[in-house]
């Protein structure tokens, strides 16, 4: 299936709230805006189910914005003896590089190897993950020569280098493709509704019934029928599980026992330069065993990343300093220059939401799962959580099986997203350009709909290279965005990219997305967001 190259679907806020208010019962009410919940929203209006999905913040705020960036089968997991879950996240690598292929595209990594063991010892891994992508592989493994692997990574420490890997994998723009899920779903019907939260639940004879959701905005209270609410909010599944827990009668709270251990990851960005490569460096152990990425992104390199056990749920978590310091004397082991504090243009953190299995009759418990796990309460709410953002599609299906399964929705015609491409994805028209994520952003990250974009006021006129007036009233017409912080942070990734600019062009976007919305657009609230972005030497 494809989708129509058509002028986009306006998101007007009031409009969107209008639409919430005179219509109350649906087929199935997603909770979460992250990349999971996205998906399963869009599946089921694909499939012609009513929809609706509400996000108590914007799309893809926390953990789905904060990424590695990476689209990929997992080469940890496979040293794990985790081949299934390797094997489905490299089909699904696939689908997604087709269905969205201007904001994921395939990338090769250059494994560097310092002793004359490694090289032999992690290509016979590789080519096993080759053999598990079969068709869906991007590229051959290839075992390089220190001339060439210095040839693919020009700014590499030569002192002591053996030689190196080069295998192939994928990344994505994180954040830009969760806005264009959510638009790709109400091209289908879907309603999707950003700064509304779940209050409640409704329950029927024991039975959930349908969502109590409350406008951010305006504290408008809406109630929402319907017999299958899917709880889709990431490391937070747990808040609205014990809602549902503590609501049944009868059930005193047993269902609520957490199912999720957030981990926390930290990333870094760093001029191009300290890379000056097209290609990825991985380092498959570092000094504490942990897996060590320098990702060419966006104009820039990405540093990271750490997996730290976490017992908050902050909604914006702060790096612990040791984690800081991972990552640059790390960086130094590897890089011919080694990256400061003062180099580090903005530096970001995302909750991992790692499933915690409930105990078992004995009291003991299973290690952490990095797959996704679904689960439906006594009431009948689905929660699902854990896994990750390249197979969003596949968990998505799986959630709707379960629904049919349990009886929460109708049996329907199968899912159809494994070839439906995205809004921007048609096919390129002669002054389209699809160019590799690894360029500074531009016209190119919104694919087909660019020539759309410069007919808007401002298309000329740039706030920074890569963002124009055009850009940003876009974002508040056809992309949901209400704040600086929503256009800044996720429908351009300027925050994630350079915090002091961004700082800098706040009061500008403010004063157009004023314009556009009529509404406050929380400049000030930016300022102190992005404070948190820098990195103070």
């Amino acid at each position: 299936m494809k989708t129509e190259n058509k002028s986009p679907l306006a998101t007007n806020r009031a409009d969107v709230m209008a639409r919430l208010d005179q219509s109350s019962r649906y087929d199935l009410v997603v909770v979460g805006g992250g990349a999971t919940g996205l998906g399963v929203a869009l599946d089921a209006a694909a499939r012609g189910l009513q929809v609706v999905l509400v996000e108590s913040h914007d799309f893809a705020k926390g953990t789905s914005s904060r990424s590695t960036k990476l689209v990929h089968g997992g080469v940890r997991y496979l040293a794990q003896g985790n081949i299934s879950l390797v094997r489905e996240a490299l089909h699904e690598r696939t689908l997604l590089l087709n269905n969205a292929p201007y904001l994921a595209q395939p990338l090769p990594f250059v494994m560097p190897t310092y002793r004359w063991w490694e090289a032999g010892f992690y290509g016979a891994g590789l080519k096993m993950y080759d053999l598990l992508a079969g068709r869906a592989g991007l590229g051959k493994t290839e075992l390089l020569g220190c001339r060439e692997t210095l040839g693919y990574l020009p700014t590499l420490r030569a002192q002591g280098l053996q030689g190196g890997v080069k295998y192939w994998d994928g990344q994505f723009n994180d954040a830009r493709l969760a806005i264009v899920l959510a638009r790709t779903a109400a091209s289908h019907g879907a309603l999707m509704v950003n700064y509304c939260r779940a209050t409640g639940l409704t329950y029927d004879n024991g039975k959930v019934s349908g969502l109590i959701c409350e406008d951010q905005l305006t504290g408008t209270r809406y109630q929402l029928q319907s017999p299958c609410v899917v709880n889709a909010t990431g490391v937070w599944v747990d808040e609205l599980r014990q809602k549902d827990g503590l609501a049944v009668p009868g059930e005193h709270g047993r269902a609520t026992q957490p199912m999720v251990a957030p981990s926390q990851g930290v990333h870094m960005v760093v001029e191009r330069d300290f890379l000056d490569a097209d290609v990825a460096m991985m380092v498959p152990k570092t000094a504490d065993g942990r897996v060590l990425f320098a990702v060419p992104w966006l104009g820039k390199v990405i540093l990271g990343t750490t997996d730290t056990p976490r017992h908050d749920l902050a909604r914006e978590p702060m790096a612990f300093e040791e984690e800081i310091e991972f990552i640059l004397s790390e960086s130094a082991k590897f890089l011919r220059r080694a990256p400061t504090r003062a180099d580090v243009k903005s530096i970001w953190v995302g909750l991992r939401p790692l499933v915690k299995p409930p105990q078992d009759e004995g009291g003991s418990t299973k290690g952490l799962s990095r797959e996704h796990t679904i689960l439906i309460s006594r009431s009948g709410m689905v929660t699902v959580t854990g896994g990750k953002w390249t197979t969003y599609r596949a968990m998505a299906e799986d959630v709707l099986a379960k629904c049919v399964e349990h009886q929460l929705i109708a049996p329907t015609q199968k899912s159809t997203t494994k070839n439906l491409r995205l809004v921007g994805a048609d096919a390129p028209s002669a002054s389209t350009s699809v160019r590799p994520l690894s360029d500074a952003p531009g016209w190119h990250s919104y694919g087909s709909e660019q020539a759309f974009i410069q007919t808007l006021p401002g298309a000329t006129e740039e706030l920074c290279p890569g963002l124009t007036i055009a850009m940003v009233r876009f974002a508040a017409r056809y992309e949901y965005a209400l704040t600086v912080e929503d256009v800044l942070a996720r429908r351009s990734r300027l925050l994630f990219l350079d915090a002091r600019l961004a700082l800098e062009l706040a009061d500008r976007v403010g004063e157009i997305l004023r314009e556009e919305t009529q509404k406050e657009p929380k400049v000030q609230e930016f300022r102190s967001l992005a404070a948190n972005y820098l990195l103070l030497s």
